[in-house]
C-alpha cells in the first residue's frame, strides 16, 4: 500500500533535477490510442515553446519508435557521464526500449527487469532542462505504473479512454491507481470519439457511444481535456513517423490535439500553483 503522509518519502534520481513537469499518460485497457495521445501531446507542446521530454515505458510493446520515424538503425548514444542521449524528432527528446530492441524480437522479461530498465530511462538518462517530461505508460496498473510514481514526482495523469463502457470502467481503476498514490488526475481525454464522414462535414457518428467521457468525468470531478474523432489520417500520420499534428495540422484531429495539449498546459500550470509538489511515494507491502 501506499505510504501515510507522515512517512519519509524517497527523491527523484539526480537525472531529472532538472526537469520541471513529470505528466504521465495512462490508460485502464489497450487498444484507446493513449501512445497516440502521448505522442501528439508532446509534440503540441513543443510547438508551443515548451521543452519537452517522451518516455516510452511501455517495454513489451513500444511505440515511439514507429510513431517518431526513428529507423531501426539509430541508437541512442553513452555520453562521457555514462549517461544514455535520448534522441531527439519533431523537438521532443526520446526514449523507448524500442530503440534498443530490435523489432522483430519480443521483450520476455520478469517484472524487476521491466522496472530497473524503466529506472535506467528515468535516472541514468540525459534528459537535460525540460518543462515536461512526458511518461507514455502501458495499459493496466502493474509494476511499471508503481516503479514510476516511486521513482519520480509526478505532476499529474492524463487518462485516456474511449467512450465505450467496457473502456471507461478500466479508465475508472487507471484513475483509481492514481488517488491511490496521491498522484492527481489532470483529466481525461475521450479519443476515437465521433466518426465524421469527409464528404458530411456536418455529421458525427458516433460509433462508440456519446458522452462516455463527459460522464466519467463528472463522476470524478476532472475535466475533459479533449475529445478526438476517428479520423484515418492520424493512423495514416503515427503509421509513417509523423505525429498528425505536424503531417496535417489543419484536421480535426490535429485541432483537437492541440487544444488537450493547451488544456492539459493549463490544468498543470493550475495544479502547480494550487497544490504543493507530488513526491515520489514508497510502497509498502504488508
Amino acid at each position: 500500500m501506499a505510504d501515510s503522509p507522515d512517512t519519509p518519502r524517497p527523491q527523484a534520481p539526480a537525472g531529472l533535477g532538472n526537469v520541471k513537469t513529470f505528466v504521465a499518460v495512462a490508460s485502464g485497457k489497450g487498444g484507446v490510442g493513449k501512445s497516440t495521445v502521448a505522442a501528439n501531446l508532446a509534440v503540441a507542446l513543443a510547438q508551443s515553446g515548451q521543452k519537452v521530454g517522451l518516455l516510452d515505458a511501455d517495454v513489451y510493446g513500444p511505440s515511439v519508435p514507429l510513431m517518431f520515424g526513428v529507423p531501426a538503425d539509430e541508437k541512442p548514444r553513452v555520453n562521457e557521464g555514462r549517461q544514455i542521449v535520448p534522441l531527439m524528432r519533431y523537438g521532443v527528446k526520446l526514449l523507448s526500449m524500442g530503440f534498443l530492441v530490435d523489432d522483430a524480437r519480443a521483450v520476455i522479461w520478469r517484472g524487476p527487469m521491466v522496472s530497473s530498465a524503466v529506472r535506467q530511462f528515468l535516472g541514468q538518462a540525459a534528459w537535460g532542462e525540460l518543462d515536461t517530461l512526458v511518461l507514455d505508460l502501458p495499459p493496466g496498473t502493474g509494476d511499471i505504473q508503481l516503479t514510476i510514481v516511486q521513482t519520480v514526482p509526478l505532476t499529474g495523469a492524463v487518462v485516456v479512454s474511449t467512450p465505450q463502457d467496457v473502456a471507461l470502467a478500466d479508465a475508472r481503476k487507471a484513475v483509481k491507481m492514481f488517488e491511490n498514490v496521491h498522484v492527481p488526475v489532470l483529466g481525461v481525454v475521450e479519443n476515437m470519439a465521433y466518426f465524421t464522414p469527409p464528404d458530411l462535414p456536418d455529421r458525427k457518428y458516433y460509433l462508440f457511444g456519446e458522452g462516455g467521457a463527459q460522464r466519467l468525468a463528472a463522476e470524478l470531478d476532472v475535466p475533459v481535456l479533449g475529445a478526438v474523432p476517428i479520423e484515418q489520417a492520424t493512423r495514416e500520420a503515427g503509421d509513417q513517423g509523423t505525429p498528425i499534428v505536424l503531417a496535417e495540422p489543419e484536421s480535426a484531429s490535429a485541432q483537437a490535439f492541440v487544444e488537450m495539449a493547451q488544456r492539459t498546459a493549463a490544468e498543470v500550470e493550475r495544479r502547480t500553483a494550487e497544490q504543493p509538489p507530488t513526491q515520489p511515494i514508497e510502497i509498502l507491502y504488508k
